[in-house]
């Protein structure tokens, strides 16, 4: 598929943002404007598909280069034009009756800066492979500007053209010998007293644009010629004496001439003509400069899916780009949400596809805190949402103390991340999470894509979010990393950021696995007054939607020989939970939750879910009956301004503290006793949180 002009265009907009680092506003034009098969995404590529190599090359040269090649072509248009108007400003009226004269005075400033802008021209424009089939059909005569050649004192008088010649055949010796300067002149001033009367009423800068520098634009005769060409004038290819050979490539060729540059064209003898071209076919490379201009690859060449934009430091010589194969959403087409599992996920999430998120659900994202000692901790702005978070916030505490190692050997350092340690952690924890509930085969990323790809209709109640909806599917966690982290923006900072994991997670499972992980199929996972259920909380925890938290899952006799089939947790999970309600006997938790493979858990305590964990995976195997340890409590609810850290005894280390009543122990307290029996609990100058 060969790349449209749209295309092309929104490559070169993902190339300047690339370079500049927009990630964030990169993901927002991918979103809003997504590639397609026929997107540029190899830097070479553009460059030759826009054919500004060479002043790519000029810029190379540069004292302060432009980084992209959005700036390099914006600023040799600005060059161009900064030129032109200082031309027109310094130059004279065109005079009706002069016919292929100069209009400048020999050696004024205007035709040396004029001839400095053709100069920066690049001549591959003429060269282009879309305007071949135009430029053959038209020659453009441009006097050559050698003014160390011209006195003053001659005037405003005819300048003697000496051309390059662009052929779209290879010279040979046995080719048709190249017209005359002098037949060139006759037939231009023939031409050019038809065209005398609308060229002098058009302004230099028209002229300038259409190439010239002074004189009517010959237009060529109806009858076909043997070799089209166009002149250019030989300043044009001085300044680049860089030859590079490309398969396919036009050839550009120069002649140096000086000898009649001051005699009149009229004056000039055809012997002395027909001397001067032996001489140019005896001299070869000596009087001829050659450089090939590299053609447009044909499209069936290219291999856009396997080509990426590839960041190169200009500040060394101009290295070999790189193809290389990377791990991109765009090779897993975003699927956009529809009516119909709109339905059924607001029926499964809320209980009803006419029931809404409540705000506190709509504003949450996974922000961290602002205060020094809490950089780690999500907050939470309002009830409701507390059980995603605590989850999340549990494994984001996995990765960053035990498989991150930015934060140096020693492990309490790590809980002072940097900015981008903890947007990298928060990744990594939103992607295992969904990796696991997709069974690690496969996962769903739902993001908002800003705009409706369907219709509301029916029961059901629109809150601008799923209608807007775009889900990309993957079937490795690198891919699912990769995705997350182009996205991160809207879980972090954005909108209906838990709102969106939540949905990840459910269509990672699928809906019909979530409803057959319940004992009840039609429990929601959001329960009353916005509280998260059990269900959704083991879902992030375990991958699984199941309503208890017990271990296997436990038959019930119902009697008349029905059993009830309680579904409870498979195996060792890799964060735990603690429970009030087993401090009460309500529940039991289960060892493959209570002892978890990290010491991490989250606590759920007085219908709110927080975070406990330990430093040292030590705690969870250590028999020793007298043991002392450290946890770490945070709530994201609670205003939290201070870490709190619990010094928790065992054994006959727990009796030597005082005991306390026993109505005035922290629920907390409670919670960690259904893990350390009988375990004594020092809040080390904390204020216990009752």
């Amino acid at each position: 598929m060969v790349p449209s002009v749209e295309e092309i265009s929104s490559s070169l907009v993902r190339e300047y943002l690339s370079r500049k680092g927009l990630k964030r506003t990169i993901a927002c034009m991918d979103e809003e404007h997504p590639r397609t098969p026929a997107s540029i995404n190899n830097r070479s590529l553009l460059k030759q598909m826009l054919n500004i190599e060479d002043l790519y090359r000029q810029n190379k040269i540069q004292k302060s280069p432009v980084k992209t090649l959005l700036e390099i072509i914006v600023k040799h248009h600005i060059e161009r034009l900064h030129h032109e108007n200082i031309t027109t400003g310094d130059s004279q009226q065109v005079v009706p009756n002069t016919g292929a004269a100069s209009d400048y005075r020999a050696g004024s400033p205007s035709m040396i800066n004029e001839t400095k802008a053709d100069e920066i021209t690049p001549a591959i424009c003429s060269t282009k492979h879309s305007e071949l089939s135009s430029e053959v059909k038209e020659i453009c005569s441009i006097p050559v500007t050698d003014l160390t050649m011209i006195s003053k004192k001659d005037g405003p008088t005819s300048l003697n053209p000496n051309d390059f010649l662009i052929d779209n055949t290879d010279y040979q010796e046995g080719q048709q010998p190249m017209p005359s300067k002098k037949e060139n002149y006759t037939r231009k001033e023939k031409e050019s007293k038809c065209l005398i009367a609308g060229v002098t009423s058009k302004t230099k800068t028209s002229r300038i644009r259409r190439g010239m520098v002074a004189g009517p634009v010959a237009q060529e005769s109806n009858r076909k010629r043997h070799s089209q060409r166009v002149e250019v004038s030989q300043p044009l290819f001085i300044r680049d004496q860089e030859s590079r050979e490309t398969q396919g490539g036009l050839e550009l060729t120069a002649k140096n001439t000086s000898s009649c540059e001051e005699q009149n064209l009229e004056s000039i003898d055809l012997k002395e003509e027909n001397q001067e071209e032996k001489d140019f076919r005896s001299k070869g490379q000596k009087t001829v400069n050659t450089i090939k201009v590299q053609m447009k690859p044909d499209a069936h060449e290219l291999k856009m899916a396997e080509m990426v934009l590839d960041d190169i430091d200009d500040s060394g010589g101009l290295p070999e780009v790189s193809l290389r194969s990377a791990v991109s959403k765009f090779k897993f087409p975003g699927r956009p949400m529809d009516h119909r599992n709109t339905m059924e996920l607001k029926t499964i999430l809320l209980g009803s596809s006419l029931s809404c998120f409540s705000t506190e659900w709509k504003n949450q994202g996974f922000t961290f805190s602002d205060t020094h000692d809490l950089g780690y901790g999500i907050v939470q702005r309002k009830g409701g949402p507390c059980g995603v978070l605590a989850s999340i916030q549990a494994f984001f505490l996995k990765k960053l103390l035990f498989e991150n190692t930015d934060g140096g050997d020693v492990i309490l350092q790590r809980l002072r991340p940097s900015s981008s340690t903890r947007r990298h952690c928060l990744v990594l924890a939103l992607a295992e999470v969904l990796w696991r509930a997709g069974e690690e085969k496969q996962a769903v990323v739902a993001i908002n894509s800003g705009r409706s790809h369907f219709t509301t209709f029916g029961h059901y109640r629109s809150e601008e979010l799923f209608e807007k909806m775009t889900c990309f599917s993957v079937d490795n966690i690198k891919d699912l990393q990769v995705i997350l982290e182009q996205h991160i923006e809207q879980y972090e900072m954005g909108m209906f950021g838990c709102v969106l994991l939540v949905i990840s997670a459910v269509l990672s499972r699928s809906i019909e696995k979530v409803r057959e992980d319940m004992d009840l199929h039609t429990t929601p996972l959001i329960g009353a007054h916005g509280y998260c259920t059990q269900e959704l909380v083991n879902l992030l925890l375990c991958g699984r939607a199941v309503s208890n938290v017990f271990d296997n899952n436990i038959e019930l006799d119902s009697g008349n020989g029905n059993m009830t089939l309680l579904k409870g947790i498979k195996d060792q999970c890799q964060v735990g939970l603690l429970s009030l309600f087993e401090h009460y006997n309500i529940c039991k938790v289960g060892a493959y939750l209570k002892s978890p493979s990290y010491p991490i858990w989250v606590v759920c305590s007085e219908s709110h879910f927080s975070v406990l964990f330990g430093l040292q995976r030590e705690l969870l195997t250590n028999q020793d009956e007298d043991l002392e340890f450290d946890l770490y409590y945070y709530d994201g609810l609670a205003n939290q301004q201070e870490e709190i850290r619990l010094t928790v005894s065992l054994g006959k280390l727990a009796q030597k503290h005082h005991q306390v009543d026993a109505d005035l122990i922290p629920p907390l307290e409670l919670c960690i006793r259904t893990q350390w029996k009988d375990a004594s609990v020092n809040w080390n100058e904390t204020e216990p949180i009752l």
